[in-house]
């Protein structure tokens, strides 16, 4: 939950779902039942924090999808309630759209055009953004996303969930040229596809079991990061888009974070990244996204519903 003023985020109060990680990934049911006990409580924090009513509030928002949609259907049913109730407008906002808007909470005024990749669990997208309300995809991934890679390759290993961090960790022990991996290729040049850097992760363990793990992990991790980050600059280059993006829960990694920099001032790209608290989901990016809706008006019916898929 996250108030925000049209300019900075006044109060917000995120919780953190550990009860998955020993499962190896997110369970809806319990996921959606944590929902439903943290997010009244979520609310009633955030007003007391900042001493308000709520008829200090102007407009409800909440994430629509994609998504699991049992927890979507708890925050969503939430916000349309809480709207009628208090007889103000309501705005549902795209997952993706939301992740993009993220940008906008760094310090780094953000100008438009610009190409933001948006990396996560579930997503790994290729947008023109030409303004807030103005998204084209270019490319997406083809099979998993990267965040999924990073979490099957982690589990291979018998590391704990969410695996991403759990590779950064040992890859930071490890040498990105122990092991060369093969770069994915797709039919479309702005798509995605990790499948195979999965399997080739797998071949690699079990032809080098000598291999120390932080060496075959640091590798793989280059890979993985070289090619999201060459998409990027590509992307931009071809569309003559002097600034990049890049967004979601991979975009906490740091050594990701050090490539693109890197990159995009070799190319000459103006370069954002999402801010590290708003990487993963978060309701400040909803709020942010919502924003631009009500300045503008683009309000969602009340009947609307959410969903999983595009």
């Amino acid at each position: 939950m996250a108030l925000f003023d049209g300019q900075h985020i006044v109060a917000e109060v995120v919780y953190r779902q550990s009860i998955h990680a020993s499962y190896g990934g997110v369970i809806p049911e319990w996921a959606s039942r944590e929902h439903e006990v943290r997010l009244p409580l979520a609310v009633l924090q955030v007003l007391e924090k900042t001493h308000l009513t709520w008829k200090d509030l102007q407009v409800v928002a909440a994430a629509q999808g994609p998504g699991l949609i049992g927890s979507l259907l708890i925050g969503f049913t939430f916000a349309r309630a809480l709207a009628a109730a208090q007889g103000l407008p309501f705005i549902g906002v795209h997952h993706l759209q939301a992740h993009v808007a993220s940008l906008e909470l760094g310090e780094k005024p953000v100008v438009y055009p610009l190409l933001v990749l948006v990396a996560t669990g579930g997503h790994t997208h290729l947008f023109r953004v030409a303004h807030p309300l103005e998204m084209e995809l270019l490319g997406q991934t083809q099979d998993d996303a990267v965040g999924e890679a990073f979490d099957k390759v982690a589990a291979f290993l018998g590391l704990p969930y969410p695996g991403g961090p759990e590779i950064e960790k040992l890859a930071e022990k490890g040498l990105p040229s122990a092991v060369s991996f093969p770069m994915p290729r797709t039919a479309r040049p702005w798509d995605f596809s990790f499948s195979g850097l999965k399997t080739a992760f797998i071949h690699a363990r079990q032809r080098h079991m000598d291999l120390p793990t932080e060496d075959l992990c640091a590798s793989w991790q280059h890979t993985v990061f070289t090619y999201l980050v060459q998409k990027l600059i590509q992307a931009a280059q071809a569309h003559r888009i002097p600034r990049i993006g890049l967004v979601g829960g991979v975009a906490a990694n740091q050594y990701l974070r050090q490539l693109l920099t890197q990159a995009a001032a070799e190319a000459g790209l103006d370069l954002y990244l999402a801010p590290l608290p708003y990487c993963m989901d978060n309701a400040a990016m909803i709020a942010v996204a919502a924003w631009h809706r009500y300045l503008t008006g683009h309000y969602t019916p009340l009947t609307a519903a959410p969903f999983a898929r595009e």
